[in-house]
């Protein structure tokens, strides 16, 4: 049987992302002492504190691995330790760490926000290579959500650009999760045979129907799902079931034909860990997300384990891409659709300048 997930558990976690947040930026050079203050100087005693800076949608996984880890930890050492968690759109929280948040770890929706940290001075290079598959122990993609009954009949990215359908989806300025959803759409279109100025004039369509840009995925989802705007929302995978899970038969998750492999990364923060001392448990965190009750419990939270032999566990063999309610068995990852990955764009760095940056892509569709 799934486990239950409630979103109710996200308010722990907004309260936390907002101290910290508040702490980080309160005046000039106060990050740095604001975090140490809430996640202690050092790991030794019978007690320490790490914290973890995410993205929107792992409050969820985070509460329940953080319980999982401290017990772990627990066994192992005999030491108690408690994670702070902080969580908003990864770009932002991005920023945030590279301004003075202190994190001990962070767990972002994409290795370019990552590289922010890293630019930063914070984050030593490599940081791809330090943990197995790319440091990415999970992975996502981008389905559709839509409400009950699917009433604008979508099945596709292209039903996007129809007139009439409001779209929800963030802001690829302040959201990871937004990023991955540009390119899914960029490569459907690619699919479809258009050329470059052709594809710029859909996601131009897509985007002119989108109602409302916000800053993170949970936002989106909140927009979506409490505050009723929109006729679909553009989503993390884990997104989109959280809300079949919450609210039994007022929606559905359609799996579109083409989409894309998002890859979420994970780092130490090299500089804090090492000025903390808290590099070994650090590091222990990180590398736990591997291990085989880690894997299950992402599962359970709807990621997409990287353990292969896990992930076979959990998928679908319905042959539907609707999904109207949690599967009873609890085989929910549907893999019939075509995925591409951030390499067919060159990588993070190549997509980010021609799509993301000031000026780039998106400004200019967004802008007209």
């Amino acid at each position: 049987m799934m486990k239950n997930v409630l979103f109710g558990k996200k308010v722990l976690s907004l309260t936390l992302a907002s101290a910290l947040a508040a702490g980080a930026f309160a005046g000039c050079g106060s990050g740095s002492d604001a975090a140490e203050t809430a996640g202690g100087s050092a790991a030794s005693g019978d007690a320490v504190e790490i914290t973890n800076v995410s993205y929107d949608p792992t409050r969820e996984l985070y509460a329940a691995y953080n319980e999982m880890f401290a017990e772990h930890w627990k066994e192992k050492t005999g030491q108690t330790v408690t994670v702070v968690q902080s969580n908003g759109g990864s770009g932002k929280q991005a920023l945030e760490v590279a301004n003075g948040l202190e994190a001990d770890v962070v767990t972002l929706a994409l290795e370019g926000d990552i590289q922010t940290v890293a630019d930063a001075g914070l984050i030593e290079p490599g940081f791809t290579e330090e943990f197995p598959l790319d440091s990415s122990p999970y992975t996502s993609t981008i389905v559709f959500l839509v409400r009950k009954g699917n009433p604008k009949g979508i099945e596709d990215w292209d039903d996007l650009l129809n007139d009439g359908v409001g779209v929800i989806t963030p802001n690829p300025k302040t959201s990871g999760g937004a990023r991955w959803n540009y390119l899914a759409a960029w490569y459907y279109f690619e699919q479809q045979g258009q050329s470059e100025e052709e594809i710029i004039a859909s996601i131009k369509k897509l985007y002119a129907n989108v109602l409302v840009l916000d800053s993170g995925a949970r936002g989106a989802t909140t927009t979506f799902t409490e505050n009723g705007q929109g006729d679909v929302l553009i989503a993390w995978e884990n997104e989109a079931f959280l809300s079949l899970e919450e609210a039994p038969g007022e929606y559905e998750i359609v799996v579109p034909s083409v989409s894309i492999l998002c890859q979420p990364t994970v780092a130490l923060v090299d500089e804090v860990v090492d000025s903390r001392g808290t590099r070994e448990i650090a590091t222990e965190y990180l590398e736990y997300l591997y291990s085989e009750e880690a894997q299950k419990l992402e599962a359970e939270n709807y990621y997409r384990p990287s353990d292969e032999e896990i992930k076979s566990q959990y998928i679908s063999a319905s042959g539907s891409n609707t999904i109207a309610e949690i599967p009873a068995d609890g085989k929910w990852i549907i893999d019939n659709m075509t995925l591409t990955d951030i390499n067919h764009f060159g990588g993070w760095a190549e997509a980010g300048e021609k799509h993301f940056a000031d000026g780039a892509l998106f400004d200019s569709i967004y802008e007209e």
